[in-house]
């Protein structure tokens, strides 16, 4: 695993941030939860959990912690996960909502349907297999999942699901519309932690343009 003097926090107000937390570590790094702008302040990269996106703008905006997360978005490495994807889109649809729009993607919320509609499904990826796992299709686990419908130029996509971008990069963001730290398969955990060593990103294949 590449060495990285990078603090990574997980954004602990909502969602499954424990199960983020043990990802990270399966992969030998640590971690530390963050629910207040001080504790942001003492981290260099974010993890963003899945959860229910309008609970945590609510949760959000209760100290001011929002206006201070936007600032963080824009300027360091994150990894984001279903509604950490959302919270990021510069476009949520379905309805719309506000969001951070740090990133260049535009997405619609519970595309896959309800919660009795949560699939554990092969995703393609051009995400390297790891020392433990063969290349090949990973373990996407989709949980009243978003799909992103759109992608700007600067996105690059490496995995989807019938057709559509699951995992996206764009410079220092990682986002996922599933759940890869719910799967034993910490291929994506891992290309966040190599991204943070300074690995350059993976090639694009086909993702559609933001119109």
């Amino acid at each position: 695993m590449p060495e990285t003097e990078e603090r990574i926090g997980v954004l602990a107000i909502q969602g499954d941030y424990e199960a983020h937390a043990a990802a990270f570590a399966a992969c030998g790094a640590e971690t530390m939860l963050v629910r207040t702008p001080q504790e942001l302040a003492t981290v260099t990269a974010l993890a963003l959990p899945g959860g229910e996106s309008t609970t945590m703008l609510r949760m959000l905006r209760r100290d001011g912690f929002d206006a201070v997360l936007r600032d963080f978005v824009r300027t360091h490495p994150v990894f984001a996960t279903c509604a950490g994807c959302i919270l990021l889109a510069r476009e949520v649809r379905n309805p719309q909502q506000e969001s951070f729009a740090a990133l260049d993607i535009a997405i619609e919320r519970n595309a896959y349907g309800r919660q009795n509609e949560s699939a554990i499904v092969p995703v393609e990826t051009s995400v390297p297999g790891g020392p433990d796992r063969a290349d090949g299709p990973m373990e996407g686990v989709f949980i009243r999942a978003p799909r992103i419908v759109a992608t700007g130029p600067e996105v690059a996509t490496l995995a989807t699901r019938d057709g559509f971008p699951v995992l996206v990069r764009q410079g220092r963001i990682l986002a996922a519309t599933f759940h890869p730290e719910l799967s034993e398969d910490r291929r994506v955990h891992r290309l966040f932690l190599e991204m943070l060593a300074g690995k350059p990103p993976e090639s694009s294949f086909g993702e559609p343009s933001l119109p």
